[in-house]
């Protein structure tokens, strides 16, 4: 059993984070062959002014409950970023709770209302990525945003998916390191439990960014995807909180190239639509003329 999975999240983050720094990285001399990745536990202690005995309890989780002083100087060991260093102080804040009640994720009508409405790619996520709810623009852009689809789970596993990311070694980063700032203190939680643990088993990608144990939001950005049939669509993403839910819209710069592609696939899109219903209106008995 590993740190995480014997709820020593703390001793396992830190331990991931250690790993990751270089002593270069950290001011120290490169020294002779080393035996682990990153820096030692006591240089660590080192340069965050504790002592190694104390590291060393915090690591293997026999102190969980150090200082905000003694975080504050781990982070910067470790080169934290903001989002980094806050996941750090939660990490060992978190106190036991009792266990939460599944609620199932909900997709208010106004907001069903509102993807029938809009004219670009919008669809509508859960927390750990699956696909709720989505318009046909969206699918037009990409078939993995269905509804039932998950997003991490198409950009690791999925061929297509794949191809779809321009980057995709920065996407697949980016989207595991957001599910783990999303899942938090919630590890429990069945469907992450089920997610992680389908991922783990088929993506060795996913092994490794997870044990990384990088953290950052998913607010938004800009992104370039290539198409299969208009090509290479550069487009903006945001995200925007509705009850339980993100909305997430894709949008181009105005009167840009991609703008103009994104409206050719909006076009070819209406058209296989309505080449669909009236192709069933032909095969439909009731509508033959007798």
């Amino acid at each position: 059993m590993n740190d995480e999975e014997s709820g020593n999240r703390l001793g396992s983050y830190l331990r991931a984070r250690r790993e990751l720094v270089s002593p270069a990285q950290a001011g120290l001399p490169p020294g002779g062959t080393r035996r682990v990745p990153g820096l030692r536990r006591e240089e660590v202690a080192l340069l965050a002014g504790i002592s190694p005995d104390y590291y060393l309890r915090l690591e293997r989780g026999r102190d969980k409950n150090p200082s905000p002083q003694v975080l504050e100087s781990l982070a910067r060991v470790l080169r934290l970023d903001e989002i980094e260093r806050t996941y750090l102080l939660g990490l060992a804040s978190a106190r036991p709770r009792a266990p939460r009640r599944k609620r199932p994720e909900h997709v208010p009508a106004r907001v069903h209302e509102l993807l029938a409405h809009l004219q670009i790619p919008a669809f509508v996520e859960g927390r750990a990525f699956d696909v709720l709810a989505s318009n046909p623009m969206a699918v037009a852009l990409n078939p993995q945003l269905r509804p039932g689809r998950n997003r991490l789970r198409s950009v690791l596993l999925d061929p297509e998916e794949q191809a779809f990311q321009q980057d995709w070694t920065k996407a697949t980063a980016d989207l595991v390191a957001a599910l783990r700032t999303t899942v938090g203190d919630d590890t429990d939680n069945p469907r992450f439990v089920e997610l992680v643990g389908e991922l783990a088993l088929s993506s060795e990608r996913f092994r490794t960014l997870w044990a990384r144990h990088d953290v950052r939001g998913l607010d938004g950005g800009t992104a370039t995807v290539h198409h299969p049939v208009v090509g290479d669509l550069r487009l903006h993403r945001d995200k925007l909180p509705v009850d339980d839910v993100l909305l997430v819209v894709y949008y181009p710069d105005k009167g840009s190239d991609s703008d103009e592609k994104l409206r050719l696939l909006a076009a070819l899109s209406h058209t296989e639509s309505a080449g669909a219903a009236h192709a069933g209106q032909a095969n439909d008995p009731a509508e033959r003329t007798p």
